[in-house]
């Protein structure tokens, strides 16, 4: 199968060099490769849901729908896979690419798996980091597919545009459990593997929750039916993601999308500054009160946040 050749090729050496190179660094480091990097304007597609919802394979089928509507000579779309790591050996499959075959072997698509590691909230914790690396080789797109914890998953919102959270059929309590949680953020739900029992039921069961939860000034979250084994509903779950683009674009400001990035950024790079003070500190330090020990941090945090340098 031959796929149409880019005219400035992309340097998948160097990309893969400095997204490990993010992956890797701590905070401090962080600090001083991106400190002067501002979030742009590369539109972010989050794909999120639980284990087993196929969400590889979905994006799969809709990476090669989404790369329709750029140059066939220039057009590029990067996929983040966030694999979950082990909690005890801290290793992960970073399988998704077997699950991509269609564009995996596609020049005009980036795919890069990168575990959870210690993050609990279906990211990882330079994922802010790692997104930046991805814009700055100007991707038309980038979508970035989470672990798929569930409810926790809420920070994902923070990094993109558009959630589409992926629902298998027979959900049952699932959908129940997730009333108050990620179905709140979710923008376009997908019910995949729509040819199996059920697959109806859960649809009446998320309309009848998005109901009750939307308001009339806010976007109305779409319930599509989907099969990304057999390739159908892939088209209408584009349209709706365009449809939800253009909403953002209408709703909010350029300058309100990136201060809402660099503020969780900011956050990000906080807790992940205290974590590794916190890991690193003396034992005997927590022997002290509450207050000292939190003072103590909070000069420390103080500290490492003076001129950054790369280590």
């Amino acid at each position: 199968m031959t796929h149409p050749a880019a005219t400035s090729p992309l340097d998948r050496r160097a990309l893969a060099r400095r997204l490990t190179q993010a992956l890797e660094a701590s905070a401090h480091q962080s600090l001083a490769s991106f400190g002067d990097a501002r979030h742009g304007h590369t539109p972010r597609i989050g794909i999120t849901g639980a284990p087993g919802a196929g969400k590889s394979t979905l994006i799969d089928q809709l990476a090669l729908r989404r790369i329709e509507r750029y140059d066939p000579a220039t057009g590029r779309l990067a996929v983040l896979a966030i694999d979950p790591s082990s909690p005890l050996s801290r290793g992960s499959i970073l399988g998704d690419r077997i699950r991509m075959a269609k564009v995996a072997g596609d020049p005009r698509f980036y795919i890069r798996s990168v575990p959870s590691r210690r993050s609990q909230d279906g990211l990882c914790d330079n994922v802010a980091d790692l997104l930046l690396v991805l814009e700055s080789y100007r991707f038309d797109e980038i979508l970035l597919e989470t672990v798929g914890v569930g409810q926790a998953e809420y920070a994902v919102r923070n990094q993109v545009d558009t959630v589409v959270l992926i629902i298998p059929p027979n959900a049952g309590d699932t959908v129940q459990a997730m009333k108050a949680g990620i179905v709140e953020i979710a923008d376009i739900i997908v019910i995949n593997k729509s040819d199996l029992p059920e697959a109806d039921k859960t649809r009446l069961e998320l309309s009848a929750i998005i109901e009750r939860r939307t308001s009339e000034a806010d976007w109305r979250t779409r319930v599509l039916m989907v099969s990304a084994l057999a390739g159908t509903g892939i088209d209408a779950l584009h349209d709706a993601i365009d449809a939800h683009q253009r909403w953002v674009r209408d709703t909010k400001s350029a300058d309100q999308v990136r201060r809402e990035r660099a503020r969780h950024h900011v956050e990000s790079l906080l807790e992940r500054s205290l974590r590794a003070h916190i890991a690193n500190a003396e034992g005997d330090l927590f022997e002290q009160p509450l207050s000292e020990v939190f003072q103590t941090l909070a000069r420390r945090l103080a500290a490492e946040a003076g001129p950054a340098s790369a280590e």
